[in-house]
């Protein structure tokens, strides 16, 4: 082929190819420019559009604003309206206080002029009485010839009989009143509590006898040289008595707990047949430990019995050693089961704490216990035990209380009391020597004579009442009254006594004529 032909084409091409891009550039830039012209008209008209809009938006802005401001200042002017008629109403109820205090003013000046003017009237009267009353005490001086001092104290003296003689029988008719009423049910509480717990009477002892088969049986116990009998005594604590008493030994001590493993250790060693020394010694641990469970069992059973639960051990336990103590007679355990029985019926009856009643009922005489050991009354022992393992305070006033070592601080207290002195002086319950029982009886009558206007006394029914004749010229039936209540205190003041005594006074009224 030509290359001249191939360079032309060539060149022709080139040609074509400049003129192409040439026509495509303007074609291009006119297309840009029409753009640009239609974008700067589009984004005018937008701006024209815009700016109308915020105008419009601006308007109702502006129209919203006033119309609350409007609102805002139309409520101002009401609050303030309403502010403005409660102070002038303030205002005037403030004028109106004003004006009453002032007339209130006025009249306390009215009535302090008025009470000033009547004092001095009053004053001036009372200058006057006692001006005229001098004039009459004077006179009355001479006329009866007793001076103020001699006529006010004859005038005292009469008062007083007066006085006294109206006392008696207002007391003599209020204590008819109240026996009636406070007699029969006390009667009713009391007798449903006994009849409905009894306990058995037992003699107090401090010596215990151990029957022998035959007296050669002596002997053994005294061993050689008397060394069973000085074993046997230093391990229990008690005295053995072998005297001329056919087929018996007696055991003496103050502890009923050591004569009692003393006489069970005998009693062991009597029927086992063999007694020696070292036989002794095994005996004597053996009837401890059985004493111990014993003296266990018992504080179970008086808890169970008085209906009592949730006891430490070792009060159960303490309880249980008194099973082994006596009081007048009395078996300690057997009185505080009772008591404690007693004290829960008439708490049920008066609608008390029977459960409390209880409780303290059988731990009143929980001292008892220890008397022998520590120092101190059983009172204050019971205390110290009852705190030592928590009990209810209640329960410790009761113990105090029973003795009248405290205030009762609730009726528990005094139903405890009550029950401990019903346990004790119930017949058969305790018992008393002739010398303290003699001893009672003169006092009884000593107390009783010691009265102005008695001519004799008598102590009857065993020291449970004493009868005073009294001189009836002396001493009138009101003063009969006054003289049984003031010997029944002085009774209580200065004797001890189980259960209460009964105090009758008697006064013989003789009409005595003669037919002639």
């Amino acid at each position: 082929m030509n290359p001249v032909l191939l360079l032309g084409a060539g060149v022709i091409g080139l040609v074509a190819f400049l003129l192409g891009y040439l026509l495509r550039k303007f074609a291009g830039e006119a297309k840009i420019g029409t753009a640009e012209v239609a974008a700067k008209r589009i984004i005018e008209a937008a701006a024209v559009a815009a700016e109308r809009e915020a105008d419009n938006k601006k308007r109702e802005a502006l129209l919203e604003a006033r119309d609350e401001a409007f609102r805002i200042k139309r409520d101002a002017e009401r609050e303030v309206r309403e502010q403005r008629a409660e102070l002038q109403r303030l205002e005037r109820r403030l004028i109106q206080r004003e004006e009453a205090l002032d007339r209130k003013v006025e009249a306390g000046e009215k009535r302090e002029q008025a009470l000033a003017q009547r004092e001095q009237e009053v004053t001036k009267a009372r200058e006057e009485l006692e001006e005229a009353s001098q004039r009459e005490r004077v006179e009355l001086e001479r006329v009866a010839g007793l001076t103020l001092e001699q006529a006010r104290q004859e005038l005292l003296q009469k008062t007083e009989i007066e006085i006294r003689h109206e006392a008696a029988q207002i007391g003599k008719k209020i204590e008819a009143e109240a026996r009636e009423t406070a007699e029969r049910s006390a009667r009713e509480i009391v007798a449903l509590a006994i009849q409905r717990c009894a306990a058995d009477h037992t003699a107090e002892v401090t010596v215990s006898v151990v029957p022998l088969p035959n007296d050669e049986m002596k002997g053994r116990i005294i061993g050689r040289e008397g060394r069973n009998i000085r074993s046997l005594e230093s391990l229990t604590g008690v005295d053995l008595i072998i005297d001329d008493t056919p087929e018996s030994v007696t055991i003496s001590s103050f502890d009923p707990i050591r004569r009692e493993v003393a006489k069970m250790t005998l009693e062991k060693l009597l029927a086992d047949g063999r007694i020696h020394p070292a036989r002794i010694e095994e005996m004597v641990e053996k009837a401890q430990r059985d004493i111990d469970t014993r003296i266990r069992e018992a504080g179970d059973r008086a808890a169970f019995e008085a209906g009592v639960h949730g006891l430490h051990p070792e009060e159960l336990k303490l309880m249980g050693r008194l099973n082994f103590r006596f009081s007048y007679g009395q078996n300690l355990l057997q009185h505080s089961i009772e008591v404690a029985l007693l004290a829960g019926l008439m708490a049920t009856q008066l609608g008390a704490d029977p459960e409390l009643a209880r409780r303290a009922g059988l731990l009143h005489d929980i001292g008892k216990a220890l008397t022998h050991e520590a120092e101190g009354t059983h009172s204050d022992l019971g205390m110290d035990i009852a705190r030592r393992y928590h009990e209810p305070p209640q329960v410790l006033n009761a113990i105090a209380y029973h003795h009248g070592d405290a205030e009762a601080a609730g009726v528990e207290s005094i139903l405890v009391a009550a029950a401990d002195a019903i346990s004790a002086s119930r017949p058969g319950a305790r018992k008393e020597t002739v010398e303290m029982y003699v001893k009672r009886l003169e006092n009884l009558e000593r107390i009783a004579t010691s009265f102005t206007g008695v001519d004799k006394a008598y102590a009857i029914q065993a020291g449970r009442e004493i009868r005073v004749l009294v001189k009836p010229q002396e001493i009138d039936d009101a003063s009969a009254m006054t003289m049984a209540r003031e010997m029944a205190k002085k009774i209580e003041e200065e004797l001890q006594y189980p259960g209460q005594i009964k105090v009758t006074v008697l006064r013989e009224t003789r009409a005595i004529e003669y037919a002639k």
